[in-house]
């Protein structure tokens, strides 16, 4: 199995983390970085390969990385000098993509099985699919709906569930064949593509650890978790 990790953002809300090092560079714990955690966490699903997109900082994640060897995969690499989104890295790689395969943010800590994602995603036929996660939001006031300056409904502080993209996906090749390699192209570009055509991604719903490091809060919590989650990221590490 392949894999793309996108690496390549300048990592601006994590700032001052990200003002020396590419953000999935940073480290979590004692011993490791973001990208070295999930380089050993797909290893042991299953992949073989790997391509790194890179941009900002880029040379110094070559240099961390290598060839991939020490973690048993193959790692090749994609540069990017503009930013072209969540999706247009791939299509400068189109003719190094195996049919499906896995795309994913390299800022993420998650004990996703991401070999399970691109087995379930090449038995589904769909041209995409999107790994997701439950989340609440509390409104800490009264809601109220209108309709035509009238009151029509209320209700007292309530909390909305909904599903977010955890920044992992099955793809498959043939999906992006319409696109123009060197041109952007957004996750929300494509969905939105997909569902226009009638030929909507499925969800590949999980419920277990997932921490996007976006924000310094984000990276202080992971930083403090990882002790008690390390087992749970890097078994048998």
């Amino acid at each position: 199995m392949h894999a793309v990790i996108l690496a390549g953002g300048k990592g601006v809300r994590l700032r001052p983390y990200t003002t020396a090092l590419p953000k999935p560079l940073v480290p979590i714990g004692d011993q490791h970085a973001i990208l070295e955690i999930v380089l050993r966490q797909l290893a042991a699903s299953g992949f073989t390969s790997c391509t790194i997109a890179i941009g900002h900082l880029g040379h110094i994640i070559r240099a961390y990385v290598g060839n991939g060897s020490q973690w048993g995969l193959r790692v090749g690499y994609s540069s990017e000098d503009t930013p072209l989104g969540t999706m247009g890295p791939l299509l400068t790689m189109m003719d190094r993509l195996p049919e499906h395969f896995l795309v994913m943010n390299g800022d993420i800590l998650t004990n996703l099985d991401y070999g399970d994602v691109v087995k379930q995603h090449a038995d589904s036929g769909a041209p995409l699919t999107v790994a997701t996660y439950a989340r609440k939001v509390s409104i800490d006031f009264g809601v109220l709906t209108t309709e035509e300056n009238k009151v029509v409904g209320f209700a007292e502080k309530p909390s909305m569930d909904y599903r977010v993209s955890m920044g992992v996906y099955g793809l498959t090749r043939d999906t992006l064949a319409s696109y123009t390699p060197g041109q952007p192209l957004g996750f929300d570009e494509l969905v939105l593509d997909l569902l226009a055509a009638q030929t909507p991604p499925n969800a590949y719903e999980f419920e277990g650890y997932w921490l996007d490091i976006g924000r310094p809060d984000d990276y202080d919590r992971a930083n403090a978790e990882f002790s008690t989650h390390r087992g749970l990221l890097l078994k048998g590490a």
